[in-house]
């Protein structure tokens, strides 16, 4: 199977990217090092093309009752402008995937994990209602994620929209070095920044404007691997890593997206009543005591016995520590609690913290 390709595959090969196979797609992991990258987005700012994650319009006069139905969080909440974090689930309560849900005027705007996209657009469509459109309008899009403390000042450089007046979590329709697209204060490394959504026949123009108007904060671009270092230091969830069919967002401290009072929803039931048994196994955030890479699926151990597995570890360029997510059972779940990760036969001191980390 020959792998796609975004917009700007050409820039990232001529900047020397280290390219790699990614949901489908070929995608740079790291232009330089993984933590002079995970450093820049956490001092200044940097750039991702995330061009690989997966946009799905659902329009109509039932596009409210179809996203009510599929996700997990309360849409009827939401206003024009604004953006929830919420999820899919399967009927046994495990999950579809973890997504963006963007509230316009006339229709809802789903962004959904690139590795999920066809799975999920299907699942969408199985459940599909009467009386509304679902469009997968993912290879018309470019996607790119500007984060960091600069990641304003960089692209107010470019825009007329007062960026200042977005808001966490809000989105605005504007002009961005002349070009339309979508402006959403939201991104998935802990730092203040935007996504912004185009058409690809812009990216290369925008691309080489946002290098120009960060080139005074020693703006950089940003490969996946320290998208994923950054992500897990503020303890947000992978799809595959933390997250899947196997899990439910209860038991991911997931919670709070979770609204069980909303009406019914796919999965209801099934979380209903997993809360009512009591959640078995909890999602903890942990820090080695001793130097050490914690890698998923590692084993997680109290007093000489197995109580869980990591689902996601590194070594912290902040840090400078080992940390990692993993379940374990539930009475071992407590913030302080100690526990011991095997490192292929080496069994490692850690503790289990209340996150994020960094």
């Amino acid at each position: 199977m020959s792998l796609k390709h975004t917009a700007l595959h050409d820039i990232h090969e001529k900047s020397g990217a280290k390219m790699v196979e990614f949901a489908g797609f070929h995608m740079p992991i790291q232009y330089t090092s993984i933590r002079e990258e995970h450093r820049r987005v956490r001092e200044t700012v940097g750039v991702f093309d995330v061009s690989h994650m997966g946009e799905i319009e659902i329009s109509g006069p039932a596009a409210l009752q179809m996203v009510q139905k599929i996700t997990i969080n309360d849409a009827a909440k939401l206003v024009i402008g604004q953006i929830q974090y919420s999820a899919m689930c399967y009927p046994d309560g495990g999950i579809v995937d973890d997504l963006l849900v963007y509230r316009y005027p006339n229709k809802y705007l789903l962004v959904v994990n690139g590795a999920n996209l066809d799975k999920d657009y299907q699942w969408i469509m199985d459940n599909q209602i009467a009386d509304c459109i679902v469009s997968n309008i993912s290879d018309q899009v470019t996607q790119l994620a500007i984060q960091g403390k600069k990641a304003e000042a960089t692209l107010q450089k470019l825009t007329k929209v007062n960026l200042a007046d977005i808001a966490y979590y809000w989105f605005v329709e504007g002009e961005l070095a002349g070009v339309s697209m979508l402006i959403s204060r939201t991104g998935y490394t802990g730092e203040p920044g935007f996504e912004i959504y185009f058409e690809n026949r812009y990216a290369e123009k925008i691309w080489n404007q946002l290098m120009d108007a960060g080139r005074e904060f020693q703006i950089a671009p940003i490969g996946l691997a320290a998208r994923d270092s950054l992500r897990l230091e503020k303890k947000m969830c992978l799809y595959g890593n933390d997250i899947d069919q196997t899990t439910n967002p209860l038991e991911a401290g997931l919670g709070w997206i979770t609204k069980l009072d909303k009406g019914d929803f796919i999965g209801r039931d099934a979380l209903v009543k997993a809360k009512e048994n009591g959640i078995k196994r909890k999602l903890v955030a942990f820090t080695l005591e001793q130097s050490g890479f914690p890698r998923k699926d590692y084993k997680i151990f109290k007093n000489n016995k197995e109580i869980g597995r990591v689902t996601s570890g590194t070594v912290s360029p902040i840090l400078e520590k080992g940390i990692g997510l993993g379940y374990v059972s539930a009475e071992f779940s407590a913030v302080g609690t100690e526990i011991e990760i095997d490192l292929r036969g080496k069994m490692a001191p850690a503790a289990i913290i209340k996150p994020p980390f960094v």
